[in-house]
């Protein structure tokens, strides 16, 4: 599948890189001579200095006979036109557009076939709300991503020092909390797909496949007291502020907003009915002393500044609340801050590489979601008849090593597999990869990694 990228940003890098690793035929545009030799030294793409708004630029990268388009720069109104270019001179093809302005995504009639014929809008502040919001029904957990629509949940734990989890071996696990399943551990940047034999450490990531109405074992697995979310504070009045707060307007939860910007916070008291629109600094530890930092179930460090973030968020733990979420936006940075003890991160960079490749991808692989730092991905889907892995129990197929079975859904039912499970026909299956073996596990499964 030939795929032409424009934009070559953070977004439209990891989206290259990514589809490269897969084998794909990609194209990056950028206008920017240096940002394209990085490319064409680190990634197996092909590449074309200049600009997606322009006609020609579009013919030399091919768009003649592309099959997608993924418009991603910093600028709305240049992926909106490189969307419209790419129809005029190619019918067939598909087009995907990074879009934050919410203006634009209110008109949606903007986007159909008769103006823009833009076949998907990713909106990375919606993308970032909605991983939120997950988090929210998890309190503890650092990433939360849903499979099978909801019913099944893949979360991110850290061990802290104090964890009684810590120096366990994983096969001595399963007597005590009965079939969870630890499907991969993110430890010093790398990604372990795990065995028996494995030990958890201080300071690993633990990523569990848990049923949505099971949650409360795996906190007891953790020993992670369930206690009812019911205060919020959110730093930061922005588009992403608000749009959290339009979420939670729907809820019990009581809310409160800190925006130093006056007219800002004139216009979020006209916009949200139920949240406490407080004007001032998120870094003034005397105001967060006033409002009670220190009884907040929540704190979301959501500005514009990364480093105002850092600090509200340092701040906020060192003032006793119980559970933070910090915006960074440069993917770079996420590392340096899991460093220094922030270990739930949302970016909306990474928010839209999600959404973006798991538009793209299609077929009989119904999902792909990269775990945290990248180096893996969990993929969700199904067992075709023809499969070498059908009516075989998983103790008895030789899955690549670095690659494991988190669930199998079967008629509506989740199943958390052991040894002896067998797979069957149409079964819906969730599996952790590594990246580098996913194409060995394309080859076991029959299913190529197919697009649109």
């Amino acid at each position: 599948m030939k795929i032409i990228i424009v934009g070559a940003g953070e977004v439209g890098f990891h989206c290259a890189q990514k589809l490269s690793e897969e084998g794909q035929d990609v194209v990056l545009i950028d206008k920017d001579p240096a940002k394209i030799k990085q490319l064409t030294d680190n990634l197996d793409v092909q590449a074309v200095i200049g600009s997606g708004t322009s006609p020609g630029t579009l013919k030399t990268a091919g768009i003649v006979d592309a099959d997608m388009l993924v418009a991603a720069t910093d600028s709305d109104e240049a992926n909106l036109i490189a969307c419209l270019l790419a129809r005029n001179l190619n019918r067939y093809i598909l087009k995907v557009a990074r879009v934050r302005n919410r203006e634009y995504l209110d008109e949606k009639e903007l986007f159909g076939e008769e103006l823009l014929g833009v076949d998907q809008i990713i909106n990375p502040e919606t993308a970032m709300v909605e991983t939120i919001m997950n988090l929210m029904t998890v309190p503890g957990a650092s990433d939360v991503i849903n499979f099978v629509d909801g019913k099944v949940k893949l979360i991110g734990f850290t061990i802290r020092k104090d964890s009684h989890l810590a120096g366990r071996q994983l096969s001595t696990l399963s007597n005590s909390y009965g079939n969870l399943l630890i499907g991969a551990i993110i430890r010093d940047e790398k990604v372990l797909i795990p065995q028996g034999k494995d030990t958890i450490q201080t300071g690993d990531l633990l990523y569990m496949v848990i049923k949505a109405d099971e949650i409360s074992r795996a906190y007891n697995f953790l020993g992670i007291v369930d206690k009812e979310v019911k205060d919020i504070m959110i730093t930061g009045g922005g588009e992403t502020g608000l749009a959290l707060g339009k979420s939670l307007e729907g809820t019990r939860l009581h809310t409160k907003i800190i925006e130093k910007d006056s007219p800002r916070c004139t216009f979020l008291s006209e916009q949200l009915e139920k949240a406490v629109i407080i004007c001032g600094d998120g870094t003034d530890k005397d105001l967060l002393f006033e409002e009670n930092i220190g009884e907040m179930d929540f704190l979301m460090a959501l500005t514009g500044d990364e480093e105002n973030n850092v600090l509200m968020s340092l701040l906020a733990r060192e003032m006793g609340v119980k559970k933070i979420i910090t915006r960074i936006s440069k993917l770079s940075y996420i590392p340096l801050v899991s460093a220094i003890g922030i270990d739930t991160v949302v970016s909306p960079r990474l928010s839209a590489v999600r959404a973006i490749l798991q538009y793209i991808r299609k077929g009989k692989v119904i999902s792909v979601a990269p775990l945290k730092g990248e180096h893996a991905e969990a993929i969700e889907v199904e067992a075709l008849e023809t499969s070498d892995i059908v009516d075989r129990p998983i103790s008895q197929i030789k899955f690549p090593k670095g690659a494991l079975v988190g669930a199998v859904i079967r008629g509506g039912e989740v199943i958390i597999p052991t040894g002896s499970t067998v797979i069957q026909s149409n079964d819906r299956l969730i599996f952790f990869a590594l990246k580098e073996v996913v194409p060995k596990l394309e080859k076991l499964l029959t299913v190529k990694l197919d697009y649109f």
